[in-house]
């Protein structure tokens, strides 16, 4: 009995240290485990010196991008104002001067005489150069809007006055050299400087025609001959005929 009894007992001390081993093999894992998780959350250092090395290795990166775009920014506007300053220069430097013309201006104006104008300018700059027009100027005889040419002369008559008949009645017209003025060498009319008073004392010449006369010559510039006249409408060769040997060129 004694060793059946003994037979009876031996297995449950067995079972017994089985799961006393088991039981402190599963607590030392739970153990290493725990201090493994413990550690790589609370260990100085491991992953947190790269991320702080990135960040210092990025912001020097980062200040020399903000640098870098501030000089790109600031050089291309800087080339921008030179280029600009350059184009502007050599704008002006290209431009070519305006030619100077000189006018003899005579008759109803404060300073007659001879004056310089820029190329280009108008018998109504002629009379504003010459001090402008007296009071008893007759403007309307003139054509203001007219296109001065250079060497001419320009007579601002007087209201009730009539053309002169001969280069005599205006000091230095016989002198002015080719008919500059209204009165041509020999006492005859410029047809290319005449104004609308002159062209309408000619035989067969009213307002009208002196103005078609007038105006062709301001659209096609002189006269280059007096049958040239023959272009202008409303005069034919029995108009011309009339007054040919008192006009020139």
């Amino acid at each position: 009995m004694a060793g059946l009894s003994s037979t009876a007992v031996e297995p449950p001390r067995r079972s017994a240290r089985v799961r006393a081993a088991v039981s402190g093999t599963v607590v030392l894992v739970l153990i290493g485990f725990g201090a493994a998780v413990v550690a790589s959350i609370v260990t100085p250092g491991g992953e947190r010196v790269p991320v702080g090395q990135s960040a210092a290795a990025g912001s020097p990166s980062g200040h020399g991008d903000r640098d870098e775009t501030g000089d790109r920014g600031e050089g291309p506007g800087d080339d921008g104002g030179s280029e600009g300053a350059a184009g502007n220069g050599a704008g002006l430097a290209g431009a070519p001067a305006a030619r100077a013309v000189f006018v003899h201006i005579t008759g109803a104006v404060e300073s007659p005489g001879v004056v310089e104008l820029s190329e280009g300018a108008r018998v109504i700059d002629v009379v504003a150069r010459a001090g402008g027009a007296t009071d008893d100027a007759d403007l309307a005889a003139v054509n203001l809007a007219r296109e001065i040419v250079d060497g001419e002369q320009i007579h601002i008559p007087r209201v009730g006055e009539h053309p002169p008949d001969s280069p005599a009645a205006g000091p230095g017209s016989s002198a002015s050299g080719g008919g500059a003025g209204g009165a041509a060498a020999g006492g005859v009319v410029n047809i290319n400087t005449a104004a609308s008073a002159e062209l309408e004392a000619l035989p067969g010449v009213g307002p009208a025609l002196a103005g078609r006369i007038i105006a062709w010559r301001e659209q096609n510039g002189p006269f280059r001959s007096v049958d040239e006249l023959l272009a202008v409408s409303g005069i034919g060769e029995k108009t011309l005929s009339g007054f040919r040997d008192q006009v020139g060129i």
